[in-house]
C-alpha cells in the first residue's frame, strides 16, 4: 500500500515537540514472575553484554536527562520509570535522577511517574514519592483471587496483600497513585468486582490492559518464548491472553456501571479516550491514536526501541550514548513505525463506521485476516465493536455535552430520566370503546383503573 504523508506527519518527521520514552533503568529485572508478563525475558536480549549487571549507572541517567529536557519543546516534560521493577535500582538513584533533574530543567517544569508492583514500598519510598510529587501507578489485578492467579513471586508465592500494604504506605504520605490491571483470561470473568475493588482501593484513575502474547514455535532473534506476530503467519496465542469477545463484554459491564454512578468521580482510561475520539479530540492513548510512533522505551544501557510492546531486535533504534535521542525519536525508521498504524489498515477497518474509536487499536494485535482475507486485522475486533456499539449513545450525549460546554457527567441523570421515565397512555374519550378490548364503551369499562387517573 503506498504511504501516505500528511502535513501532520511532516511536522513530527521535522522535530516533534514531544514524546514519551519509557524508562527501564533496571532493565527487565523484577522480584516477581508473572506468568502473562512479556517483558521478563527481555533479559535474554543482553545475555551476551551482562557487564552492567542490568542497572542504569549514573553517566548514562545524567546523559538521558539532558537530552530527554532538551529534546522537548512543551514547558512540561514528564520522566517515565517502569521496569521491571524499578525500585530494585534503590532509592539513591532516583535521589540522583531528581537532583539531574533540576539541573538540567532550563525552566521546564519536570514531572514523574512510577509504576511498581508495590510489593516494595514502605515510608522511605512513599515519603519521597510525596516529597517530589511523583505519581505512582500500582500494578494490580483485581481482587485476592484475581491479582495472585497470575501475579506471583520467582518462588510462586502470592503477591496480594504485599500490594495491598503498599497502597496503605502510600494512602499513609498522601502520595498520589492511580491503578493499572492486566485483563486477562482468568479476571476478564470478574468485570464488576474488579471494578468496585480498585474503586475501594483508592485510585480515582484505572486503567485496563487486555494481554495479548504470542507463544514461539520456531526459532526467533533474540531466542524469545514470546513473540511479535510478524514472525509467523497464525501465531500461536498464549493462554493467559484476554479471548476477545469476553474482553468486550468485560468493558460493558464496567462501563453500565461507570456511566450511571460514576462520570467525574472516578477516571476510566480506556472509557475517556473512546469519548476523546468521539468528540474529535486526542484520545491520549496511544493505541487508539490514528498514528504512534511517540511513546519509545529506553533499557538500561541506553538503546532505544520502538515502542514498549516492540522491544525486539527487529524495533531496535540505536544507542544514545552513539546517537543523540531527538535523532533516534525523528529517525526515518521510527516515522514508517508510526505512520504504518494508520497506512496499513487494512480496507475493512477503512470502511467501518466504528474506526474512529479505535483507529485499529495496537499494531502488535492486528494478526488476523479480514473476512476478505486481507491482513492486518486486530485479535480483539469483535470485543471492541462489542463495546463501542454499546457505549456509542453515552458517548453521543456526552460529546454533544463537550460541545456545549456543559459537564459529560450529566449523562447520568440523562440516563436515570430516560430509565425511570412512565409512559403515560393515551387515555380514549368516554363514551370510546375501552382499549381493553371488551367491546364496551370506555366509561363503562376501564375508565376508573389507576392507570387512566390524572
Amino acid at each position: 500500500m503506498k504511504q501516505t504523508l500528511l502535513f501532520t506527519d511532516a511536522l513530527k518527521l521535522k522535530r516533534p515537540d514531544a514524546f514519551h520514552v519509557m524508562l527501564k533503568p533496571s532493565g527487565s529485572a523484577c522480584n516477581l514472575n508473572c506468568t502473562y508478563c512479556y517483558y521478563l525475558e527481555k533479559s535474554k536480549l543482553y545475555e551476551k553484554n551482562p557487564g552492567s549487571g542490568m542497572k542504569m549507572s549514573d553517566e548514562l541517567l545524567e546523559i538521558f536527562t539532558r537530552q530527554f529536557i532538551d529534546a522537548h519543546q512543551v514547558p512540561v516534560v514528564t520522566f517515565t520509570w517502569q521496569g521491571g521493577e524499578p525500585t530494585l535500582m534503590g532509592l539513591d538513584f532516583y535521589r540522583k535522577a531528581v537532583d539531574l533533574q533540576k539541573k538540567y530543567a532550563g525552566g521546564k517544569k519536570i514531572e514523574n511517574s512510577f509504576q511498581t508492583n508495590g510489593t516494595r514500598l514502605d515510608d522511605d519510598w512513599c515519603r519521597f514519592f510525596k516529597d517530589n510529587n511523583f505519581l505512582v501507578g500500582i500494578s494490580i489485578d483485581g481482587e485476592e483471587h484475581n491479582h495472585n492467579h497470575f501475579r506471583r513471586t520467582r518462588s510462586g508465592r502470592p503477591t496480594f496483600a504485599r500490594v495491598m500494604k503498599g497502597i496503605e504506605f502510600l494512602h499513609k504520605h498522601d502520595v498520589e497513585f492511580n491503578t493499572l490491571s492486566v485483563v486477562n483470561s482468568y479476571n476478564v470473568h470478574f468485570a464488576a468486582e474488579t471494578y468496585r475493588f480498585l474503586k475501594k482501593t483508592g485510585s480515582g484513575f484505572i486503567q485496563f490492559l487486555p494481554v495479548v502474547e504470542f507463544e514461539n514455535e520456531h526459532n526467533t532473534p533474540g531466542n524469545l518464548r514470546l513473540i511479535a506476530p510478524i514472525h509467523q503467519d497464525r501465531p500461536r496465542v498464549a493462554p493467559f491472553s484476554v479471548p476477545p469477545a469476553q474482553y468486550g463484554k468485560f468493558l460493558i459491564t464496567i462501563f453500565d456501571e461507570w456511566v450511571r454512578n460514576d462520570v467525574a468521580r472516578y477516571y476510566v482510561q480506556i472509557f475517556d479516550a473512546a469519548l476523546a475520539n468521539y468528540a474529535g479530540e486526542n484520545p491520549g492513548l496511544c493505541v487508539f491514536n490514528d498514528t504512534c510512533g511517540d511513546a519509545l522505551v529506553m533499557e538500561h544501557n541506553g538503546d532505544v526501541y520502538s515502542c514498549d510492546h516492540f522491544v525486539y531486535p527487529e524495533y531496535f533504534l540505536g544507542n544514545i550514548l552513539d546517537t543523540p535521542l531527538i535523532e533516534l525519536v525523528k529517525s526515518q525508521s521510527q516515522f514508517d513505525f508510526g505512520v504504518d498504524k494508520r497506512n496499513k489498515l487494512p480496507r475493512y477497518c477503512l470502511k467501518c463506521d466504528l474506526r474512529y474509536f479505535c483507529h485499529g487499536e495496537c499494531p502488535k494485535h492486528r494478526f488476523l485476516s479480514t473476512p476478505e482475507g486481507e491482513p492486518g486485522l486486530n485479535y480483539l475486533c469483535e470485543g471492541y465493536k462489542l463495546f463501542f456499539r454499546h457505549a456509542e449513545p453515552y458517548m453521543k450525549f456526552m460529546a454533544e455535552e463537550l460541545e456545549n460546554k456543559r459537564a459529560p457527567a450529566n449523562v447520568m441523570t440523562w440516563i436515570r430520566n430516560k430509565e425511570n421515565q412512565v409512559v403515560k397512555p393515551i387515555v380514549p374519550g368516554r363514551n370510546d370503546p375501552c382499549p381493553c378490548g371488551s367491546g364496551k364503551k370506555f366509561k363503562n369499562c376501564c375508565m376508573g383503573l389507576p392507570i387512566y387517573r390524572t
